[in-house]
C-alpha cells in the first residue's frame, strides 16, 4: 500500500473582504455596519461588515431583510474592477512562497507549501509571513487554516477569524473533527445536514461511528466521500488550473419582471456578457441552464443540452428564451440567470462572472 507523504496546506480567507475594501477606501465606514450590494428595497447582499454581522446581516441575504436586522445599516455599491485589483495584489503575495495555488474566488485560496519557495518547514509561520504582507501591502486583514489537506485547512481557517489562524497538525485531525457538527463539513450542504440529523448524526464523532455500507446506502455515491472526510482522510490536490465547469452570469431587477417581452431584453444583455467572457477565454458548450429567482425568493432552473458545441450569443439567447417559455412563470420574476456547461475543456481556470447589481 503506498504511503502518501503529509502535505502542508494553507486555507486563506480575507476578512470580510468586499466590505473591508470599501472600509479601506472610503475612511468614513470604518467601524460602521456595511452592506455590499442590495438596498433596503431590493437587490441581495454580497458581503456584510463585520458590524453589520452582529445584527445577522450576511451574504445572500434580501436587501429588505437586511435592513431590517440593522436600522442604521448602509448599503454600498459593489465594485468588483476594484476587488480584482486587490485579489491581484494577494495572488502576487501567494506566489512569492509557492506556485501551487488554488484560487476559490477573489478572497481565498489554497496553497500547498509542502516544498516552499523560502525552504521554510514550518506552514504555520508561513502563513503568518502571508497574513502579515498581506496586511502590509494592501492594508486588509485575512484568516489562515494550515493543516494536512484541504478539507481541515479551510475548516480551521475559520475559527479565529477576523485576522487570526488555527493550526490542525496531523495528530490533532481526527479529534478536531470528531467534535465538529456536522453542518460545518465544506461539502456538506443544508440538506445533508437535516438527514444526517434525522439520522441521529450530528457531530463527526457520530459520522465516524457509521459504517461504509450504511452511509452509502443512505448518501449513495457521497457515503464514500463522508467515510473518509469523518476520519480526516482527503486527498483532494492543490490544482493550480482549475478545470471549468462553467461560465454564467446573472442580473438582479430593479422591480419585479411580471412580462416575458421584458424578461427577453434582460436575457440579451446576459447573453452578451456570457459571449464576451466565451470569447475571451476560447471555450464553448452544450448545455445551456436558465436560472430563475421569484418574487418569493423560490428559484427554479430549466436546462437544455444541444448536439454541438456553441460559443455564439444568439444561439445562447434562442436556447434560453425557449426555456423561459418551456413552462408557465409561477410568479413575477427578481432574478434571471444564464449559465452554459458540458464544455469542451479540461484546462482551463473557472470563470464566475458577477454583473453589477441594479440599484
Amino acid at each position: 500500500m503506498e504511503v502518501l507523504p503529509i502535505r502542508k496546506i494553507i486555507h486563506i480567507d480575507m476578512d470580510a473582504f468586499y466590505a473591508s475594501v470599501e472600509q479601506l477606501d472610503h475612511p468614513e465606514l470604518k467601524g460602521k455596519p456595511i452592506a455590499v450590494g442590495g438596498s433596503e428595497v431590493r437587490g441581495v447582499v454580497s458581503a456584510a461588515s463585520y458590524e453589520a454581522r452582529k445584527f445577522g446581516v450576511k451574504s445572500a441575504m434580501s436587501g429588505v431583510q437586511a435592513a431590517r436586522l440593522c436600522p442604521e445599516l448602509i448599503f454600498v455599491r459593489p465594485r468588483f474592477d476594484r476587488y480584482k485589483e486587490i485579489s491581484k495584489q494577494i495572488r502576487a503575495v501567494f506566489l512569492e512562497y509557492t506556485d501551487l495555488v488554488e484560487p476559490l474566488s477573489l478572497d481565498e485560496a489554497y496553497l500547498d507549501v509542502t516544498e516552499n519557495k523560502k525552504g521554510n518547514p514550518s506552514a504555520t509561520l508561513i502563513a503568518k509571513e502571508i497574513r502579515q504582507k498581506i496586511f502590509d501591502k494592501t492594508g486588509l486583514t485575512a484568516s489562515a487554516g494550515i493543516s494536512v489537506n484541504k478539507f481541515v485547512a479551510k475548516i480551521a481557517s475559520d475559527y479565529n477569524k477576523p485576522n487570526g489562524q488555527k493550526t490542525v497538525n496531523p495528530d490533532e485531525v481526527e479529534a478536531f473533527i470528531e467534535v465538529l457538527d456536522v453542518k460545518k463539513f465544506y461539502g456538506i450542504g443544508k440538506v445533508t445536514a437535516e438527514k444526517m440529523y434525522q439520522l441521529g448524526i450530528y457531530t463527526g464523532l457520530d459520522l465516524k461511528s457509521k459504517s461504509l455500507e450504511y452511509l452509502e446506502h443512505h448518501f449513495g455515491n457521497s457515503g464514500q466521500s463522508f467515510y473518509n472526510l469523518s476520519r480526516g482522510i482527503s486527498y483532494s490536490q492543490v490544482k493550480p488550473n482549475r478545470q471549468m465547469k462553467s461560465i454564467g452570469a446573472e442580473r438582479t431587477f430593479n422591480e419585479n419582471l411580471s412580462s416575458e417581452i421584458y424578461m427577453e431584453e434582460r436575457l440579451e444583455n446576459i447573453a452578451s456578457e456570457i459571449e464576451r467572457r466565451i470569447k475571451k477565454y476560447k471555450i464553448s458548450g452544450k448545455t445551456i441552464t436558465l436560472k430563475i429567482k421569484y418574487s418569493d425568493f423560490t428559484q427554479q432552473t430549466r436546462s437544455k443540452t444541444l448536439p454541438y458545441f456553441i460559443a455564439d450569443k444568439s444561439l445562447i439567447l434562442e436556447t434560453a428564451k425557449e426555456l423561459l417559455y418551456q413552462d408557465r412563470l409561477k410568479d413575477s420574476v427578481r432574478l434571471l440567470g444564464i449559465s452554459l456547461n458540458n464544455l469542451n475543456t479540461s484546462q482551463k481556470k473557472n470563470v464566475v462572472v458577477q454583473l453589477k447589481f441594479e440599484f
